[in-house]
């Protein structure tokens, strides 16, 4: 009986992560939240859950496995290369101002609430950092400039290794010392974690490099590489299995020749199980009684970091950017934290409580006390801070293109004419080189991944056109999109749309928002039109040329409408090809085969512009 509970509170665990995640996606909200929420409801509250007698002596290797895999995942995601562009104020946010906030947010740690300098400064590194994971959905939802969204990204992408980094450092030095060892032990841990992880990083990158594992086996070798060196690192000397999986991930990231996609698509996949079920978990074992003796000091030292000690480190850091005054508030102001900072500071309080460390019990409270507040606070007041400090974007009305062959290359050229941000997305390298060669913006990878959930800037976009030759891979793609932008502003090529609806290989409408060009044209006939010399034009109408006698010019030549530009500027793709119909002042844009533009009848020029 004792194993069939088990069995049903890990089951219960796994349907509790999952409609919190659910939750999250479609309410647009960091999933972090929900999932602490719903472990201190099934936890202290309703007491359902009770991690300790449930797992018993698995529950802290179980926690540190997971915590070394997120940490893996993470610091996977660090290409140097991919960062060299990012302006020297990120690079400063993220390194003196996490610093200076550090250093402020211990020193009221320790006077707010009484703890030991060591408590205070270990929880200090926990919050400096954020990450993606928290900051996308937000971004989403809040719709900042562009200049400021990318600073926001770019700080949560490289702060949550680095700043990982940092805390496990801080750890170590701190553990030492109350230990009572010399600074030898220090050595160690940092001698052994950067050599087995540079030494492990580099045996995986040698091995796949060689192609010595079939790519199935590949994420499963490296999840248990990771596993292992964690381990043994931390058998060799305690403490240090951390640092090693974060310097080996960092390692496998930035190896040369190897491709590493799959293998962080399955880490992906893996870090959103191992989260969803280690922060019901972590949140299960709180203690309310840890809540309540916070008073008013955990309130001084939450008011204290919102507005002091991110404000600091941001107009500090940012002395002679080109930010402005507003810009520097709105940044000083979002800084939501996140998995990292939850998950450590668990990890961390099971070590220190059995090292008898005093404070050690209120570091998770603390934590979650912060994550939850930020989340919470900022979710819902950065959209009116940003639209009261006049940096909030507009309605967005930019494109996302899923596919970046040649159709959707020069569709995308045609879009950016008018003044809309375009970002193209594709998993063939060959097709992203064109358009990055073109100038166009792009997202290497999956649409459809939890990569590009974190990882594809979507802000200023609110309009989806699905284009590749699989037009299965179309509608799933836009299957994706449709709660985010609605089914009116996503476009699947998917030719058959108009077959019959009960075809059992067809998908229905609903899933794919709305057809493009009607559902009459398929990859096939479009990229032979290319083929055959096709060049997008565009054409003003007026009343001396109508739309009618624009198809009269070309009745001719073989044509597709593609979209028209409406006289304020916005777009409206062609989702019905026999309804199209343009009025006075709008400019068509279309796809033809054949001859060169020509004049109206009475002798007016059309509008028109080459855009091969």
């Amino acid at each position: 009986m004792h194993g069939e509970l088990i069995a049903l509170s890990v089951a219960g665990i796994g349907i509790v992560g999952l409609l919190c995640q659910w939750l999250a996606w479609r309410l647009r909200l960091p999933a972090i939240l929900f999932l602490l929420i719903a472990g201190i409801v099934v936890g202290p509250i309703a007491g359902v859950l009770h991690p300790q007698e449930l797992m018993g002596d698995l529950l802290f290797p179980l926690i540190s496995l997971a915590v070394a895999v997120i940490l893996f995942e993470g610091s996977l995601t660090l290409n140097f290369k991919e960062i060299r562009g990012v302006s020297h104020t990120v690079w400063s946010i993220v390194t003196f101002g996490a610093l200076i906030s550090w250093g402020l947010t211990s020193t009221a740690t320790h006077y707010f609430m009484g703890l030991d300098w060591a408590m205070a400064l270990l929880f200090g590194s926990l919050t400096v950092v954020t990450g993606p994971t928290v900051i996308v959905p937000l971004l989403r939802t809040v719709r900042p400039n562009t200049r400021l969204s990318n600073f926001l990204r770019w700080e949560g992408i490289l702060i949550d290794p680095l700043g990982a980094l940092f805390v496990v450092m801080i750890y170590e030095f701190l553990v030492s010392s109350s230990e009572a060892h010399s600074l030898h032990v220090l050595a160690m841990i940092l001698m052994i974690g950067l050599i087995i992880g540079a030494v492990s990083g580099a045996f995986v990158a040698f091995a796949l490099r060689r192609r010595m594992l079939p790519v199935y086996l590949q994420p499963f070798a490296v999840l248990s590489i990771v596993l292992g060196v964690f381990s043994l690192s931390n058998a060799l000397e305690s403490e240090s299995g951390l640092l090693t999986v974060t310097v080996m991930g960092m390692w496998l990231a930035n190896a040369k020749g190897v491709n590493i996609r799959h293998i962080l698509h399955f880490k992906e996949h893996l870090t959103v199980l191992l989260i969803s079920g280690l922060f019901i978990l972590l949140a299960a074992r709180i203690d309310p009684e840890d809540f309540t003796i916070f008073s008013w000091g955990a309130l001084g030292l939450f008011v204290f970091m919102q507005l002091v000690s991110r404000p600091v480190s941001i107009f500090v850091t940012t002395i002679g950017s080109k930010l402005t005054f507003k810009d520097k508030l709105f940044l000083s102001w979002v800084a939501p934290r996140g998995i990292v900072a939850a998950s450590i500071s668990a990890l961390f309080a099971i070590k220190l409580t059995n090292l008898e460390v005093s404070g050690a019990s209120l570091l998770v409270p603390l934590t979650f006390m912060v994550i939850i507040g930020t989340v919470v606070l900022q979710s819902a007041t950065a959209r009116p801070i940003a639209v009261w400090l006049k940096v909030a974007e507009p309605a967005p009305k930019g494109f996302l293109i899923i596919g970046a062959n040649d159709i959707a290359r020069q569709l995308g050229q045609a879009i950016r004419k008018y003044d809309c941000r375009v970002v193209v997305t594709d998993s063939n390298w060959d097709y992203i080189r064109q358009a990055r060669m073109m100038g166009l913006e792009y997202y290497y990878g999956n649409p459809n991944s939890s990569h590009a959930d974190n990882y594809l800037n979507l802000i200023g976009i609110g309009h989806v056109v699905a284009l590749t030759a699989d037009k299965h891979f179309n509608a799933m793609s836009c299957m994706q999109f449709l709660s985010d932008f609605g089914e009116t502003r996503v476009f699947c090529l998917h030719d058959k749309v108009k077959a019959d609806p009960t075809d059992k290989h067809n998908v229905a409408q609903e899933y794919h928002g709305l057809p493009f060009l009607g559902g009459e044209v398929s990859y096939k006939k479009l990229a032979s039109l290319m083929n055959q010399g096709g060049e997008i034009k565009h054409t003003k109408l007026s009343e001396a040329f109508t739309y009618q006698d624009y198809l009269l010019q070309h009745k001719d030549r073989y044509f597709l409408p593609l979209f028209l530009v409406n006289a304020k500027g916005r777009i409206k793709m062609c989702h019905d090809i026999s309804s199209f119909d343009p009025q006075t002042g709008d400019i068509v844009v279309s796809l033809m085969t054949g001859g060169k533009s020509s004049t109206t009848g009475n002798g007016q020029a059309a509008l028109e512009k080459d855009n091969a």
